[in-house]
């Protein structure tokens, strides 16, 4: 050994020396803690990460971030601003809260912040400025924005990115889909944009929104694509495209781009506690928007289909007792089961029973109630259509006739679904009941008289005063008859498909029976 490598070895015992049994001791410390931590030791975890075939492997691309200027450069021009003159005050309850339709402050169509507190009960009405956003599409002066931008307007005036200012007049509103159809007249061709395919957005996708957010014109923001078909509970045509892009009061009504430069959505609403973008944002689909602003132009309305089925969601304990294909780790089942039918309706007349389940329209499948609501809207009046069906575990084909829904609706009234349960104690439905109740005659079952605390009727959110209309499809009008219909049931299943009324209002339950009942 060298002089070089006996000093070498004496700075390495000496280090060893001091600093060894520390060192050591913290390692085997170490070690030890981290094997009982993680319940596992160093071979098991080389195991788990191992490289598995069968693993999800993203494919992704490598590229810069997108440079909008160019779009944007081109698009502005398109893009309005729109200034309503509205009246508030007496009896006015379009607009409560802070400025928002409807009273809501959390999911907000934005529209944007009036100059002075409201409280409609107190103070005379007043005539107030609001601002909104719009777009131009076609080179004669038409525009779309939202409706509550414009409703009760008494004038409105629009404002190009040049400056220039014109008046407009409301060609047609709609408010299921809260959209509006706007004309300015203009001695030249004005710059217009082009409403694009939303069904070809994907979550994902970079989308730019522009717009006058609290009157600052020409705001441009951009962000993602983040969710489609988002539902808000704001009408039953639901179906929003959902963007994390910055949107605020006074952006309503503005167009949502596309990296192409065209028009794929127009931001409505947004979910914020504070009235501020927290990245929630939601815009109506420009498939949804050519429809409606194509029936605005030639009529000034909308014209809807209308079938006349309450339908509801069908949960998993639902799926033997109508005889569906049993659903998979505990995944509803698509398709919409009809919990009533409106009299003299379509449906009435194409023989739809209470029951029946919606698999398809016209070979389209139909997901759930909202998607059937959907689907039969956008269907011309008078249309015959193709409905695919499972009645008693059988499938068959009802034809319909679609009816016209701002006719068909006029007179009559379609009971909307409410919670509902089993019962546990019933009665007839005597005419003192009746009368307490207000139960009209015409009504067959049996009254629920008391509920059993901590009861499979107890959870389910049974009341008193529900009445059973039928027990598996079966109707019902005797207590004894509704009691032996569940003890059949009882004997082959624990599961009781119920029909009940509330209120008027008609629903199906499927009800588990547990060891507590």
């Amino acid at each position: 050994m060298d002089k070089f490598s006996k000093k070498k070895q004496t700075v390495l015992e000496l280090i060893n020396h001091v600093c060894g049994k520390k060192i050591k001791q913290g390692l085997l410390a170490s070690l030890v803690l981290g094997s009982a931590v993680t319940g596992y030791n160093s071979a098991q975890a080389t195991d788990l990460l191992k490289d598995h075939s069968d693993a999800i492997k993203p494919v992704t691309s490598t590229q810069n971030l997108p440079n909008f200027v160019n779009l944007v450069k081109q698009v502005k021009p398109a893009v309005v601003s729109i200034t309503s003159r509205v009246v508030v005050g007496d009896n006015d309850d379009s607009m409560m809260g802070n400025g928002f339709p409807n009273g809501d402050d959390n999911m907000n169509p934005f529209p944007f912040p009036f100059p002075f507190p409201m409280f409609p009960q107190q103070m005379p009405k007043q005539v107030a400025e609001a601002r909104g956003s719009g777009f131009i599409i076609s080179p004669d002066g038409y525009i779309v924005t939202n409706n509550h931008v414009v409703k009760g307007a008494k004038k409105i005036t629009i404002a190009l990115e040049t400056g220039a200012k014109y008046q407009a007049k409301i060609i047609g509103r709609d408010s299921k889909t809260d959209l509006a159809l706007l004309k300015i007249q203009s001695e030249k061709p004005l710059p217009f944009i082009q409403l694009g395919d939303s069904n070809g957005i994907e979550p994902g996708e970079w989308v730019i929104a522009v717009g006058d957010p609290y009157g600052l014109g020409g705001t441009v923001t951009a962000g993602i694509v983040s969710a489609r078909g988002r539902d808000i509970g704001d009408t039953p045509y639901d179906s929003f495209i959902q963007v994390d892009a910055p949107i605020n009061r006074g952006n309503s009504g503005g167009p949502l781009f596309s990296q192409d430069g065209k028009v794929i959505g127009v931001n409505t609403a947004i979910l914020s506690p504070s009235g501020g973008s927290i990245g929630i944002g939601f815009a109506i689909p420009s498939n949804t928007v050519k429809n409606v602003v194509t029936q605005l132009e030639k009529t000034g309305h909308v014209t809807r289909g209308y079938l006349g089925v309450m339908g509801q969601m069908i949960t998993p304990s639902m799926v033997k007792m109508l005889k569906l294909p049993p659903s998979e780790h505990g995944i509803p089942p698509k398709g919409v089961l009809i919990a009533s039918v409106a009299n003299n309706s379509p449906a009435e007349k194409a023989q739809l029973k209470v029951g029946d389940v919606i698999l398809s329209l016209n070979d389209k499948k139909v997901e759930n109630p909202r998607d059937l609501a959907n689907q039969v809207a956008a269907i011309t009046p008078n249309t015959m259509i193709d409905l695919n069906i499972l009645r008693n575990g059988t499938r068959k084909v009802v034809k319909v006739q679609v009816g016209n829904l701002n006719e068909d609706t006029k007179s009559k009234k379609t009971p909307a679904p409410a919670p509902g349960s089993l019962g546990v104690s019933l009665s007839l439905l005597t005419p003192e009941i009746r009368q307490q109740a207000g139960i009209d005659e015409k009504i067959k079952g049996v009254i629920v008289t008391s509920i059993k605390n901590d009861s499979p009727a107890d959870h389910a959110g049974l009341q008193n005063g529900d009445v059973i209309v039928s027990v598996n499809n079966q109707d019902v009008d005797k207590p004894e008859m509704a009691n032996r219909l569940i003890s059949s049931s009882l004997k082959t299943d624990k599961t009781v498909l119920l029909r009940i009324l509330r209120d008027g209002q008609s629903i199906f339950i499927a009800v588990t029976l547990g060891d507590n009942d």
